[in-house]
């Protein structure tokens, strides 16, 4: 039997906002580097190669190096990597819907934290 706490790691991967908005991209199928670079705002080329590098190595996408060139690289979601983005869909689409009250409610808070107190 595994040790839960083993699971400490598997959180880490699919905690990681780069690796589920990267799972998310590749729900359509393969895509290469730089079409990931643009859809993803804000991640830097660094970490997208090290979060690539990392769920490669995981098992939860491969990566095919076509020999033309340039070399064409792309990347794509493995049957495990699919079950991921099934399971980590729900999460982002709350993510989504509730970003505007998420919003509201900081912006709400950082005011009274904020705000000179009026004792």
């Amino acid at each position: 039997m595994q040790d839960p706490c083993q699971a400490r790691e598997v959180l880490g991967i699919v905690g990681d906002k780069w690796a589920l908005l990267i799972v998310r991209m590749l729900k359509d199928g393969p895509r290469r580097f730089t079409e990931l670079k643009r859809a993803i705002d804000g991640i830097s080329q660094r970490m997208l190669t090290v979060t690539l590098r990392d769920l490669e190595r995981d098992g939860i996408l491969t990566r095919t190096v076509r020999e033309v060139m340039p070399p064409h690289v792309s990347y794509e979601l493995t049957p495990m990597g699919r079950t991921l983005r099934e399971a980590t869909a729900p999460l982002l689409e709350w993510s989504i819907t509730h970003l505007p009250h998420i919003d509201a409610a900081r912006a709400a808070y950082d005011n009274r934290i904020l705000a000179p107190s009026s004792r």
